[in-house]
Order: C-alpha cells, then sequence, then structure tokens
C-alpha cells in the first residue's frame, strides 16, 4: 500500500492497519473508500495474492465508493449483449482475433495485411467484462464471464485454439482473473503484443525503422499481465521506436482517469491527465502508444493537442512494414 498512487499513509504501521482492516472486512477500511480502482496493488503484491479481488468485492459488498445508483445500472446495461446469440462457425485450427466489443470502433485498426486474413469474433456477446471492476461491480463479471465463454464454444474453438486478445482487458481476464475465480477457459488466449511481435519477426526483412520516440500509456488491466511489458520493449526495438523512460511508465504507469469522473471526482480528472500527458513531453516522446480503447479515446485530444501522435501498437507496426494509415 506504500507504493498507491492516491492514499497516502503517515508510515508503513497505518498501512499496515488498513491492510488488517481490509483481510478483517472492516466497512471502516479507509482503502475501500480513496482507492481509486486503477488495479495496480494486484502487480505490487509480491505474493500475488491479488488484494484487489478483496478491494473490490468489499467496495460493491459495502457500497464504499458512493458510486450513485443510476450511473452504476447505465454502465451496467451499457455492455449487456443485446439479442438472441447466433455463433459465426470458425475455423478452431486456424487463429482468431477477439474483436471484443469493438469491432467497429477500431475498425480501421484492425485492417491491412496484418489482419486482413484472420477469422475473427466481436461485439456484445464476447465482451470480456473487466470493466466492471472500475464501477465496484465485481458480481457483474462472474454472472456474464460464463456465458461469454459458452459462446466462444458454440463458436467452434478447441483448447488449441489461439484467440488473439485485441486488447489487455480480454487477455487479462482469461490468463489471470479466470484462473484465479476457477474458471475454465476453452481456448488459447494470446496477446495481441505477442502476435505483431511475431508478425513483425516473419517480415522483418520488410521493416523500416520508424526513428521515433514514444511514451506508453500503460492501462490498468494490463496489471493483470505485467509479463507483456517486454513483449512491447522487443515490438519497439524491432521497429526503431525508443520507449522513453518517463515517471509514469512500467510499474508507475498511471491510469487514463476515464472512470474518476463518474465517481465523484472530476477535480482529479483534469489533474491525472495534465500530469500524464506533460511527462510524455518533458521526456521527449514524439507519440503515444495505446493498446486500450478507453484510454485511447480518453487522452487523444489532449495528446493531439500537444503535438504527439497517438498510435496503437499496430499501427506503428504495420508504419514499420510500409503501409500507409488513412486516420
Amino acid at each position: 500500500m506504500m507504493k498507491c498512487q492516491w492514499i497516502e499513509f503517515e508510515n508503513i504501521e497505518a498501512a499496515r492497519a488498513e491492510i488488517n482492516k481490509l483481510i478483517n472486512e472492516d466497512e471502516d477500511c479507509r482503502i475501500l473508500k480513496d482507492c481509486m480502482l486503477c488495479f495496480a496493488c494486484d502487480e505490487y503484491c509480491p505474493y500475488h495474492s491479488h488484494p484487489f479481488d478483496l478491494i473490490n468485492e468489499l467496495q460493491e459488498r459495502y457500497q464504499s465508493q458512493n458510486i450513485s445508483p443510476t450511473i452504476a445500472q447505465n454502465s451496467v446495461n451499457m455492455y449487456a449483449a443485446k439479442g438472441e446469440f447466433k455463433a459465426r462457425p470458425i475455423d478452431p485450427i486456424k487463429p482468431v482475433l477477439n474483436k471484443c466489443a469493438f469491432p467497429k470502433v477500431n475498425a480501421k485498426q484492425m485492417t491491412g495485411p496484418m489482419f486482413d486474413e484472420l477469422q475473427s469474433v466481436g461485439g456484445l456477446h464476447y465482451f470480456c467484462q473487466l470493466v466492471y471492476q472500475h464501477v465496484a461491480k465485481p458480481s457483474i463479471i462472474k454472472e456474464r464471464v460464463p456465458t461469454i465463454l459458452d459462446n466462444f464454444r458454440k463458436a467452434g474453438v478447441l483448447k488449441d485454439t489461439e484467440v488473439i486478445c485485441w486488447h489487455d482487458e480480454c487477455y487479462g481476464l482469461y490468463t489471470s482473473y479466470c484462473q484465479r475465480n476457477n474458471i475454465e477457459v476453452p481456448f488459447k488466449p494470446v496477446h495481441i503484443y505477442e502476435y505483431v511481435y511475431n508478425y513483425l519477426k516473419d517480415h522483418e526483412s520488410e521493416i523500416i525503422k520508424l526513428n521515433l520516440k514514444a511514451a506508453y500509456q500503460r492501462n490498468c488491466s494490463n496489471r493483470y499481465v505485467p509479463e507483456t511489458d517486454k513483449m512491447l520493449d522487443d515490438i519497439c526495438e524491432l521497429i526503431g521506436v525508443e520507449r522513453v523512460a518517463r515517471k509514469f511508465d512500467r510499474e508507475n504507469g498511471i491510469c487514463c482517469a476515464a472512470p474518476f469522473g463518474m465517481r465523484g471526482h472530476p477535480k482529479l480528472v483534469r489533474k491525472t491527465q495534465n500530469e500524464n500527458v506533460q511527462d510524455m513531453i518533458d521526456h521527449g516522446a514524439e507519440v503515444c502508444i495505446f493498446n486500450c480503447p478507453m484510454c485511447m479515446d480518453t487522452l487523444d485530444r489532449k495528446v493531439t493537442g500537444k503535438g504527439l501522435k497517438s498510435y496503437f501498437i499496430s499501427d506503428l507496426a504495420r508504419l514499420a512494414l510500409g503501409e500507409t494509415l488513412d486516420y
């Protein structure tokens, strides 16, 4: 807790006292109220005990985040699957691109030779649901995930079918959240970074180094899969992108602050975002790398307003392979 970016403690004893309250499921625990739901303590914990799971469950039980019931319910309804699910059969021998809830939002980013030959699934019937940790509603995740996994089964996946996850929330759900909640995943999840890196290696002779300096906006759910950070470094090295060593990166990555406003912290939204973008500029970044559609949607104007360009890492990989992006 001494590493927490949002809660300040006088000393280690004060932090330990609050942890003991958490363990004893004390409603008066300060952590439950002051937590900003950024998942970071899951990565900080050296014992892999997933403290954020406990925090989130107690926040829901005691409504300690004081989220408006209307806002919470609107969020629950927003990403609920609509209508009857009709599976589009896939070939289980070939890899599948899981577009999650973003097949239309990120349609342009999922085109080009890197993606054109992939079969895909997407839409709210495949939505990974981890967003509900940001509004202290983990019960919705546990309620809906079995149905989502059944939808994959109905589409025809097998245990060895490679399902490429477009963003970290999907990969974090299937490789971390499901495992620690004893939920069987019926396919082999593949992180988008792994897929992009392997594609680049297969086409290494075609790469033209970009010679760019980039800041990485590390999204919250990447805390569940920190091993993917090295994959990003490997991609950057291949395509000639220097990942600048700024304050708010790696273990000290900071939330895009998108969920803060609806939880009653509008001033913190502006402060967090301004400090984050200024940190990119101060360390000489020319572009900002994203892997979360919400992070990009939230910060794109602030980033581009300061003269930086914003890209998904796959966009930069495509540029290095000679593609022209029309967006």
